[in-house]
């Protein structure tokens, strides 16, 4: 059995949580504290880029049931801050398992800490707002000078930390579509690929650029932090708005929100779970979501466009369809990777969208 290695996690109002360290060894993590509601798909979502810069708690009790296999990996690498669970389970059960939680991200570079109580910290979390922490075995004195001086995610350019370095291409289907790699998930190209050839290109990428390209439809992603910092992203797509069809989700929706002129804002503490329900205004249907944003865009600040979807947890803006022009919108991941499916529709929308743009595509 492995020696226990004591450690502490404190937040930068000096509330400390203590536990035992577990995955990769540092002497101080830190980054932002968000809760993550998940019954499973732990490692989706400690591999979802869109959570670069922040140390993820999970607020199930019991993480690691069943060890992870790479085929569920979401990206490359983690880029995850740091991982807070109740319990690891030491003995995985799944004829998938590939290996336990604990060696993966020792393996992975991600650092972590278990036996905490989760319950009150997400609480803590709720109460005070998502804030920034630092864990591991460096002195408390330490970890919460640490704390204090963790930028967060506010202002922070975190997409180029996650972007691919170079373009590469998926499926082979009947559109063309350009996807700006802002954080991408692997499962959301994956769903891409059963309606076109899709090819994904970093966040940098010039509207020139893409045009050369002859896409049918342009796919914005989710991805980390502040959709304001996607300046060079908001920019080109002024160049592109009403040439191609657009469809974005998270971060892409922000990025195509501030672009049409809205106002994006920092949430108290985010959606981050995958039970999130939203009304599809359109025709009234309940869809129970999987999100993960601590952005969102102000309700009414986008102009020329019609709000199709809300969250009824707290009425947050989470859909929009341009009036005037090819593109729409989401909050949330329709893909899931984990959660529901419940919005996959929203694909074969795009689709039907670029079919009816261009006519039948070549």
């Amino acid at each position: 059995m492995s020696q226990i290695r004591e450690g502490a996690l404190v937040l930068a109002d000096g509330t400390v949580f203590e536990g035992e360290l577990i995955g990769a060894e540092v002497e101080v993590a830190s980054g932002e504290v968000v809760f993550n509601t998940v019954l499973s798909g732990y490692q989706e979502v400690i591999t979802d880029p869109s959570y670069a810069g922040q140390i993820i708690n999970f607020t199930y009790p019991h993480i690691g049931n069943y060890g992870v296999c790479s085929s569920d990996a979401e990206a490359r690498q983690p880029f995850c801050n740091g991982v807070v669970v109740r319990e690891l389970t030491r003995r995985r059960s799944n004829w998938r398992s590939e290996d336990d939680l604990n060696s993966y991200l020792r393996d992975k570079g991600v650092p972590g800490i278990s036996a905490v109580d989760t319950r009150r910290l997400t609480r803590h979390v709720r109460e005070h707002g998502a804030m920034p922490g630092a864990f591991g075995f460096s002195s408390e004195k330490s970890l919460a000078s640490a704390a204090k001086s963790e930028p967060g995610t506010t202002g922070v350019d975190l997409v180029s930390k996650v972007t691919t370095p170079e373009a590469y291409s998926l499926g082979d289907g009947p559109h063309r579509i350009v996807a700006y790699d802002l954080g991408i998930k692997k499962s959301i190209v994956e769903q891409l690929a059963q309606i076109g050839s899709v090819h994904v290109v970093p966040a940098d990428t010039t509207g020139e650029q893409v045009r050369s390209l002859e896409p049918h439809g342009l796919f914005l992603s989710n991805g980390p932090g502040d959709p304001a910092m996607a300046g060079q992203v908001i920019e080109t797509l002024g160049d592109l708005l009403g040439h191609v069809p657009i469809f974005g989700i998270c971060l892409g929706h922000q990025v195509l929100s501030l672009a049409l002129g809205g106002k994006s804002y920092k949430m108290k503490f985010g959606h981050h779970g995958g039970n999130v329900p939203v009304r599809n205004i359109d025709n009234g249907r309940i869809e129970i979501t999987s999100q993960n944003h601590n952005f969102a865009i102000e309700s009414g600040s986008v102009p020329e466009v019609t709000e199709t979807h809300v969250c009824l947890n707290d009425g947050t803006l989470e859909g929009l369809r341009c009036n005037d022009i090819p593109a729409f919108s989401v909050q949330y991941h329709p893909e899931a990777s984990p959660g529901p499916h419940d919005s996959r529709y929203l694909f074969q929308r795009f689709s039907e969208l670029m079919t009816s743009f261009h006519g039948r595509a070549k």
